[in-house]
């Protein structure tokens, strides 16, 4: 798969079923996703795959922290795996933080990419995860560090096949900068 198809036919998978990357293969495609942009090689995160009690843990978790009344209450357990994104700035650097965040915003949407051109399906997962106590103990979430979100991977149902994005128009987030020269500046255009 070219990377333009890629990017036009990825989609969020909210059905994910058997099998998932093997821990082996999901390294290899995060290998891949580490070459994105990423100003002093800091590698500024890590991931934390849960799949079986881990997933029962996390939602337990998740769920003695939740409102009553909430919809969702835990984390979902019956995806085949979470790939929890840690953002692990490096303090006092000459790279800023909102940098580094980049990098490691980049890394997911790469590994996002990847699985889809290997025939896996993703979603991104934000919401009480990123904010829980419970979870971040549960992780070994130090100080400093921050739950960015988890992707849900598996495969998608073969029935389900959604459809190929539009390219949106983009021509009012596209600007040319046309520089005016100086009064008066060294052979600046008379007129």
């Amino acid at each position: 798969m070219d990377v333009m198809t890629a990017i036009l036919t990825r989609r969020s998978v909210h059905t994910l079923r058997a099998p998932a990357p093997s821990d082996a293969e999901f390294t290899y495609l995060l290998k891949g996703a580490a070459a994105a942009p990423d100003h002093g090689g800091l590698r500024p995160w890590r991931w934390i795959m849960l799949r079986d009690t881990a997933l029962e843990e996390l939602g337990a978790r998740l769920a003695a922290e939740a409102d009553p009344g909430s919809r969702r209450r835990g984390a979902d357990t019956t995806v085949p795996l979470k790939a929890v994104l840690v953002f692990s700035p490096t303090a006092e650097h000459r790279v800023p933080e909102w940098e580094q965040l980049a990098a490691a915003s980049s890394v997911a949407y790469g590994l996002m990419l990847l699985l889809h051109a290997r025939g896996f399906g993703s979603i991104w997962r934000t919401g009480r995860l990123c904010e829980s106590p419970g979870a971040r103990e549960l992780l070994g979430v130090g100080p400093g560090e921050r739950l960015l979100g988890a992707l849900d991977i598996g495969t998608p149902e073969a029935s389900v096949r959604p459809a190929r994005r539009s390219r949106p128009d983009v021509s009012g987030r596209v600007q040319r900068l046309r520089p005016r020269r100086a009064a008066g500046a060294v052979g600046a255009a008379d007129g």
